[in-house]
């Protein structure tokens, strides 16, 4: 059924929708699970198939529905992400989506119609222990007698069960400032991306003699089965988040490194980038791996937004000097360094009127000598090609020859030198626009492993130290990794306050409270605070991989509370607050709820050992924060019941 809904949406296999089918293979039988459970327990009790059918559906419905709304409801910010990052990321909220509502149709007809034909095995105590379990279900005594133990302790002061049910998500909430942000880790590939880039002077054939040397330099380290060279341009979009868009610069080269496996590319990254760096210090050597994510044109970034080129040339250069002294900073950069040789000429106005040469009739003259002028064509092949007539590539390219040239007119030939004098004069290769304002912008690499975040937070030391500011009429704006990471979230949070509202209303609906609604809201929040936890446990970066996983978790985590506190209403002693009675309730469904809670986790184990560093803290964030949401929906949503009824 999902297969068919993704050929309805049109959706591709590819690494997120598979993704999306890796999530919702923990999560689609979690509403089959509670369902079979709950017939078995009805059939257990002596209820006819039919009966107990009916009594299962009946009960379910209303829980497994909400839940399943609320879930929906935690993906769809997900599903819905505007701008690159939504196009990346999108499909992973819609298979799941799709799944948990296929899940939920199936759960509620078909389930409980194959379930009542496999009614439960009479309970032999003397049986084999293995095959009691395999006919019953796993069940330990002591395990069961701690339990309960635990539960009634708790239930006596149910503050206390609160109190120690909120330790680990705020311990989660106080280390989720110590976390290092990461908006997109690199990928895990046998290829990585290198670019040369020589002074905007240098020609063409310079850069492919210094590239053909840096080709051979690389080739030599063991482990290189390929290097391919593109000059003048960007190499063609290779990977799926490269940056094209240069073309005819014959300053500039970019190459794809193949190597034996990732290993190998991650190694070869840092020493190629010192190797080069060494061979070619005038040029700006950028060895980087293939990152995820959306496209970003370098890490670190800061734009500066002004009218006068010379000022803003200025502040580039001084945040520039400032960028290359932070640790870890490779190569620094910004948009108006980069300057031309332009040919000044210095015309003497008097002698240029005695010998009727204008000033127009001076620079045509110069124009057609040293830029050419089409003096024909030749045909090749079926093509017809112009023929370029102009002085030699040695005499064009020094000025002691172009000030020896003659220039013409009336039949008189003048030596230039008498009319006036050339010199060379810097021009600004490029003016940089964003929004229709000038901008500056000082962009700065980082080593290989180093997190950006790290960088910029020095580098906002270093200019607070400084005392850097822009004068009046300018501004200044972080751009880089950490604008793309702040624009993505603020979409995808620019859609959960609606959805926020959508579920709240389904909770109160469901539960007919609005207490017992904030409750499942808190056991909601809580669970954010144990992904983050389970992230500092295990040391992964707070990353938009993190953030997806802590929006979907949401709607997961509340599951198993909904339906602990839906089975506490429907008894008609623990609805009235009887710590036994609520007690019992709870124990009966932690069989499911611990059933639930492991095949979810289970179902991210592919991502977690598949390693790298994209998938980890997805997975990490989920599989924690369900894992820690069991213990709130067993202690602390009773509790909480148990504390209302008391005030």
């Amino acid at each position: 059924m999902v297969f068919a809904g993704m050929q309805w949406l049109e959706i591709p296999f590819h690494q997120m929708s598979i993704t999306g089918l890796i999530v919702a293979l923990g999560l689609l039988i979690d509403n089959a699970i509670v369902v079979v459970d709950e017939v078995q327990n009805n059939l257990k009790m002596g209820l006819k198939p039919i009966k107990a059918l009916k009594k299962s559906v009946n009960y379910l419905f209303i829980p497994l529905l909400a839940s399943t709304l609320t879930t929906v409801c935690a993906f769809l910010p997900i599903a819905l992400l505007p701008g690159p990052s939504g196009e990346f990321v999108g499909t992973i909220g819609v298979n799941v989506i799709i799944a948990l509502t296929f899940s939920l149709l199936i759960s509620l007809s078909i389930i409980p119609a194959i379930t009542v034909h496999f009614p439960p095995p009479n309970s032999d105590p003397s049986s084999f222990l293995p095959l009691r379990w395999f006919n019953e279900g796993f069940s330990w005594g002591w395990l069961t007698q701690k339990y309960r133990w635990s539960l009634h302790q708790l239930f006596k002061y149910p503050i206390l069960g609160i109190l120690l049910a909120l330790c680990l998500p705020i311990i989660g909430f106080m280390q989720a400032g110590t976390l290092q942000e990461q908006f997109f880790p690199t990928a895990d590939r046998d290829q990585f991306n290198l670019e040369l880039e020589f002074p905007a002077s240098t020609a063409l054939a310079q850069t492919r003699s210094q590239v053909l040397e840096a080709r051979q330099l690389i080739l030599e380290h063991e482990g290189v089965k390929n290097v391919q060279w593109f000059i003048g341009e960007s190499a063609p979009r290779f990977y799926y988040n490269l940056v094209e868009g240069r073309k005819n610069e014959p300053n500039y080269a970019q190459a794809l490194v193949e190597t034996e496996s990732p290993e190998i590319s991650r190694a070869l990254i840092p020493v190629i980038q010192k190797e080069l760096d060494k061979v070619y210090p005038n040029a700006r050597v950028l060895v980087r791996p293939l990152e995820q994510g959306p496209p970003v044109d370098a890490p670190v970034e800061l734009r500066i937004y002004g009218s006068d080129l010379d000022i803003l040339s200025d502040l580039g250069q001084k945040f520039r000097q400032e960028l290359s002294q932070v640790s870890h900073v490779t190569h620094t950069r910004d948009s108006l360094s980069e300057n031309l040789a332009k040919l000044g000429l210095q015309i003497d106005e008097e002698k240029s009127r005695l010998t009727q040469f204008s000033n127009a009739n001076i620079a045509n003259q110069l124009n057609s000598t040293l830029e050419g002028v089409t003096g024909g064509t030749i045909v090749e092949s079926s093509e017809e090609l112009p023929v370029r007539v102009r002085v030699n590539g040695l005499q064009r390219g020094d000025l002691d020859n172009i000030r020896s040239l003659y220039l013409t007119e009336n039949r008189q030939s003048v030596p230039f030198t008498s009319l006036g004098n050339v010199t060379i004069l810097p021009e600004i290769n490029q003016i940089t626009r964003r929004n229709g304002q000038r901008v500056n912008t000082v962009q700065g690499f980082v080593e290989m492993g180093i997190l950006p975040s790290q960088v910029l937070s020095e580098f906002q030391k270093r200019l607070e130290n400084a005392n850097l500011v822009v004068p009046s009429g300018y501004t200044r704006e972080i751009g880089g990794e950490s604008a793309e990471r702040n624009n993505a979230v603020g979409r995808l949070l620019s859609l959960v306050g609606v959805l926020t509202i959508i579920m709240v209303t389904i909770l109160v609906l469901s539960l007919g409270s609005f207490r017992l609604a904030a409750v499942i809201g808190v056991v909601g929040i809580c669970s954010v605070g144990l992904g983050l936890f389970a992230l500092w446990l295990f040391d992964y970066p707070f990353g938009f991989m993190s953030i997806i996983g802590s929006i979907g978790l949401v709607g997961v985590a509340i599951n198993d509370s909904i339906v602990v506190l839906t089975a506490i209403k429907d008894d008609p002693e623990a609805r009235l607050g009887n710590p036994r009675a609520v007690r019992e309730i709870v124990i009966h469904s932690t069989r499911h709820v611990l059933t639930t809670t492991f095949t979810t986790t289970i179902g991210f184990v592919p991502l977690l050992l598949g390693g790298g560093g994209f998938w980890p803290p997805l997975a990490i964030v989920i599989a924690g924060g369900i894992f820690g949401a069991t213990l709130l929906a067993l202690y602390f949503v009773p509790c909480s019941y148990l504390l209302i009824k008391r005030t």
